[in-house]
């Protein structure tokens, strides 16, 4: 039921955004800005809730958590530069957005280094001599 309630929060953004941009379009967004944070700010919940089982889950099938958390780290990077392209694309600068993603991406990339090390790592012990 919660989605219910996202949604009519974006129906009802959208609709006073339609009303809003002719006359003020700076408050427009503004406003689409403030009900993006908003929505974030109650997913926040669901998502500390999902963190945790995932870090018992880790803690039970023995993973170093190190691994988990590096995990975590990606998807949030992730989401974060999602939002904040998006955002921007809002306001209309497609190619600030474009360059938000870029950055998203290559952190990705920097921060699953250690764990494609290990993986290759692995895969060398495996292999015969």
């Amino acid at each position: 039921m919660e989605i219910i309630q996202v949604v009519g929060l974006g129906l009802l953004t959208a609709v006073l955004v339609l009303v809003i941009k002719e006359q003020k379009p700076m408050f427009a967004f503004l406003l689409t800005t403030f009900t993006g944070i908003v929505i974030f700010l109650f997913l926040i919940g669901k998502i500390s809730s999902v963190i945790h089982m995932l870090e018992d889950l880790a803690a039970k099938a023995d993973i170093n958590v190190i691994f988990l958390k590096t995990i975590l780290k990606i998807i949030g990077i992730a989401y974060i530069a999602e939002f904040g392209a998006q955002v921007v694309r809002d306001a209309g600068q497609e190619s600030v957005a474009a360059k938000i993603e870029l950055a998203g991406k290559v952190l990705i990339m920097v921060m699953a280094i250690p764990i494609i090390s290990v993986i290759i790592e692995t895969v060398i012990k495996l292999l015969p001599a």
